[in-house]
């Protein structure tokens, strides 16, 4: 099966074509002694034979089973069409899937450590060795973090373009993985910010900003996940009502406090209210706004702790919000009774 290169470059590098060989296909097998123009030649894999079913001339031996082992090898012989080995993996096209694991039962004498270590050795290239280890720090990351399969597998992808590509070299692994992994929240619509990133994998913001960079230059990255769905929103940034679901859903909030939330910040950047504000400020700022006008108090320290801003951050964002609180709320809010613009509380330097 054929699969279509994932990431491919925004320019891509002119290679010259090599000349291909193949076998002659006008070439025909006949038996020598018949010289039938159709010969009708018959694979006999029991006896690994190429026999002619004409006369019964044997035209070749050791012939090779290609079809399918379907034979089981439990103790009781069953239908059982299974094949060895687990499905091919895509990613590991090109490198050798099967391997061996060798027991830690030796009684004490070392051997099986000795065997491990040159079983190791044996197998692949350095570079296949690193691409594996690679693969495994994504999948443990993603395991800590709790991220979806879908995630660990464009990560996985996008580490396996650029290491083809030789675009971070000598840029250390793990801040290719992270960056890796940044993006490919993006482009699952999951997204994370810098900091979480950060202190996930305890890769430096500086070191993570390169390597991602470098990633979306060379791969075309710059849509990312916001794009086509929020037109105000510049394409390539994680917007603040992207991460309001998680936020919400860590502050024990009701489930009608997430849309409103959005549309509040929606509306304020149609405004151009909090302009210039990271999307974590303004989703702490405007939790904080959605709570106190629908009377589910949150505390400050709270929405800071989950936001992973400071609370004056947050403060600021909110006094920027109740400036112009009577554009950013709508009226059947308050029709409806679930919004009050007086529980607003006032905070020191508002209008």
């Amino acid at each position: 099966m054929a699969y279509s290169q994932p990431f491919p470059l925004a320019q891509p590098i002119q290679k010259v074509q090599q000349p291909t060989f193949g076998p002659d296909l006008a070439v025909r097998l006949i038996c020598p002694d018949c010289r039938d123009p159709n010969p009708n030649i018959v694979e006999e894999f029991s006896s690994g034979d190429l026999v002619c079913g004409t006369c019964g001339l044997v035209l070749g031996d050791r012939i090779v089973d290609t079809r399918s082992e379907w034979r089981t090898f439990a103790n009781d012989e069953g239908d059982d069409p299974s094949r060895v080995g687990a499905a091919s993996d895509p990613l590991m096209e090109g490198m050798e899937q099967l391997d061996t694991t060798i027991s830690f039962r030796d009684g004490g004498s070392g051997l099986a450590r000795e065997l491990q270590r040159a079983q190791t050795r044996g197998i692949g290239s350095r570079s296949e060795r690193n691409l594996l280890q690679a693969f495994r720090e994504i999948s443990n990351w993603c395991d800590q973090f709790q991220l979806p399969k879908t995630i660990s597998d464009i990560a996985k992808q996008l580490y396996k373009r650029s290491d083809e590509e030789k675009l971070l070299r000598g840029k250390p692994m793990e801040a290719v993985i992270a960056a890796c992994i940044f993006i490919a929240c993006r482009q699952a619509h999951v997204p994370r910010t810098f900091r979480e990133i950060c202190n996930l994998t305890n890769v430096s913001k500086k070191v993570l900003g390169q390597c991602y960079k470098a990633l979306e230059q060379a791969f075309n990255l710059t849509p990312g996940a916001s794009h086509d769905r929020h037109a105000n929103t510049p394409t390539g940034t994680t917007g603040a009502e992207d991460l309001l679901v998680r936020y919400c859903n860590h502050l024990d909030l009701p489930p009608n406090v997430q849309p409103i939330c959005a549309d509040i910040i929606i509306k304020a950047r149609e405004l151009g209210i909090a302009d210039g504000r990271s999307p974590v400020s303004i989703a702490g700022g405007a939790i904080y706004f959605t709570c106190c006008l629908l009377d589910k108090p949150k505390t400050v320290r709270e929405i800071s702790t989950v936001a992973g801003v400071s609370e004056g951050t947050i403060k600021l964002v909110y006094r920027l919000y109740y400036a112009d609180k009577e554009k950013l709320v709508k009226e059947e809010w308050i029709k409806d009774g679930r919004a009050k613009l007086e529980r607003l509380p006032v905070e020191s330097g508002s209008k």
